[in-house]
């Protein structure tokens, strides 16, 4: 079975897919406001430890811990 990585969902519509890959998520988040002009969003799973640091210390997934 493959792990979920990231869960798309489109508060507009009800939407709910969840994916393996993040790429194969953000894909779907695109194809989605193309095809239905909705904005959906996406919660990504837990990452890699290495990963959730580097992105607190750019800022760019989450807010920052103290």
């Amino acid at each position: 079975m493959t792990e979920r990585k990231a869960t798309v969902t489109c508060p507009t519509c009800g939407l709910e897919e969840s994916f393996g890959t993040l790429a194969a998520a953000r894909s779907r988040i695109e194809e989605h406001r193309e095809g239905t002009g909705h904005d959906p969003l996406w919660e990504l799973s837990r990452l890699a430890s290495g990963v959730e640091r580097a992105g607190n210390e750019a800022g760019v997934c989450g807010r920052l811990d103290p």
